[in-house]
């Protein structure tokens, strides 16, 4: 089907549909080896439009490995070899004390090893600590809507065609809200299952590191490289549950967007029930809160460089107050809820179906501390539905399923059980190829290099 059949309230694209980014999965070996030169270059005029970058500069890599020329981009909080990463703090570089690290964040090495070629890194939140990603990388869609966050310089990357796949890090939805904010497909993987070696830590309980990509298929050809140790098998889930009091509890442009793909879903031969999940869900907000506040406290609280960022200084301090006889509390009362809620919120299914978002991504207005229209109450929001899957552990996928009113893109969330990621994988794949949402190309591009486009446009 097409994008502009499935929402009539947003006036048809033709040039946007026909000519959106290509996926590296559909590119034969001299497309491929195109495409990565276009990057190359292109990769400039993102960053001057955009503001996504840190660094540009293609690292050296394996040219036969199963990677092979994928050119990706890397979140500015990994370590890599005589470079200490940002970390979205003003001044790092300058007064970042001791040594140059002597070796490169594990997920480097193995993307690396395995023939993808770095572009350059990325922007962020300051210590990934902000859902909205204002302030830092602009939304190719709409420079006047937040990318997300906290993860922002490497969704805009992927969204404007600068990289094909980007590292992230997603705590509590750090990965999949800028997935929807820009368009683009993101796998957050089961707790522990990617090494974190060489990477930043915010809330070591809750991290996790990620993958933004055009598309599920691309994603698949790259999580086995990063969690080596995990079998993804290629078939899909033969059941999911849809969350519906989490459905019906969004705003209307996403509830449509959602229900058209769970119908394409369906089509995939995936049955599908009707569950409530809304309860369990928020019930997990206060311990995760607690724990993220304590341990980013404890990681980061005394780091002169956050003073200089005052928004940031007050979250840590919140986290200061937390005595270790609460946070031991939280931390057993999220593990021995585990299971109960598991079971309640999947039922006899190994997969859930909900928005990424309750609400549609946000103004920057609204989510800019200094602006007069900030509502923090709606900052809040942004990871109603994607801080519980970080909670549990759980692994997630989010896709673009279709448009909000304003024509800003939409995402369905995929949830499964610990271990299940080559399954939501393969349904996200499975949807992917009945719809074409992943690969639109954002409004405000309308000349990236011809390499990059979908193959026959």
């Amino acid at each position: 089907m097409s994008w502009t059949s499935q929402n009539p309230d947003v006036p048809d694209d033709p040039d946007g549909a026909a000519r959106g980014f290509a996926d590296w999965s559909g590119l034969p070996p001299a497309a491929r080896a195109d495409a990565a030169v276009a990057c190359a270059a292109w990769a400039p005029e993102v960053q001057a439009r955009f503001g996504c970058f840190v660094e540009i500069g293609t690292a050296d890599a394996d040219a036969a490995g199963p990677l092979a020329g994928l050119p990706y981009a890397a979140k500015d909080m990994f370590d890599s070899v005589g470079r200490s990463p940002g970390c979205g703090l003003p001044g790092v570089t300058d007064d970042a004390s001791g040594p140059a690290p002597q070796r490169a964040a594990a997920v480097l090495e193995r993307l690396d090893g395995a023939g993808a070629r770095r572009i350059g890194f990325t922007t962020m939140t300051a210590l990934a600590y902000e859902p909205s990603g204002v302030g830092k990388a602009l939304n190719p869609w709409n420079r006047e809507i937040v990318p997300g966050g906290s993860s922002s310089g490497s969704v805009v990357a992927v969204a404007a065609g600068a990289v094909f796949a980007a590292l992230g890090s997603d705590t509590a939805g750090s990965l999949r809200i800028p997935a929807q904010a820009c368009g683009v497909t993101a796998w957050k993987p089961t707790y522990g299952a990617v090494p974190v070696a060489g990477a930043m830590t915010l809330a070591p309980s809750l991290d996790t590191i990620g993958l933004l990509a055009r598309s599920a298929r691309d994603i698949q050809l790259m999580a086995p490289v990063l969690a080596t140790d995990m079998e993804f098998p290629s078939g899909t889930p033969p059941r999911a549950a849809v969350l519906s009091d989490a459905l019906e509890a969004s705003e209307a442009p996403i509830q449509a967007a959602c229900r058209e793909a769970v119908e394409a879903i369906a089509a995939c031969g995936v049955s599908l029930e009707q569950r409530s999940g809304l309860p369990a869900i928020e019930a997990l907000s206060d311990p995760l809160f607690l724990i993220l506040q304590a341990e980013a406290a404890a990681q980061h609280g005394g780091l002169a460089l956050a003073a200089r960022d005052p928004t940031l200084a007050r979250r840590l301090a919140k986290g200061r107050d937390i005595t270790s006889d609460r946070l031991a509390a939280a931390k057993a009362a999220l593990s021995g809820a585990s299971a109960p809620i598991l079971d309640s919120l999947f039922g006899e299914t190994d997969t859930l179906l909900l928005p990424v978002m309750p609400i549609r991504t946000l103004p920057v207005a609204v989510a800019d501390p200094a602006s007069p229209d900030f509502r923090a109450a709606t900052l809040y929001q942004l990871s109603a539905y994607t801080r519980f899957v970080n909670a549990l552990g759980l692994p997630a996928v989010a896709v673009p399923v279709g448009v909000d009113d304003r024509g800003m893109p939409v995402a369905l969330q995929i949830v499964g059980r610990p271990g299940m990621d080559g399954a939501l994988l393969a349904l996200a794949a499975a949807l992917q190829a009945r719809t074409v949402w992943h690969r639109r190309r954002p409004s405000e591009i309308t000349d990236f290099p011809s390499p990059l486009a979908e193959r026959g446009s």
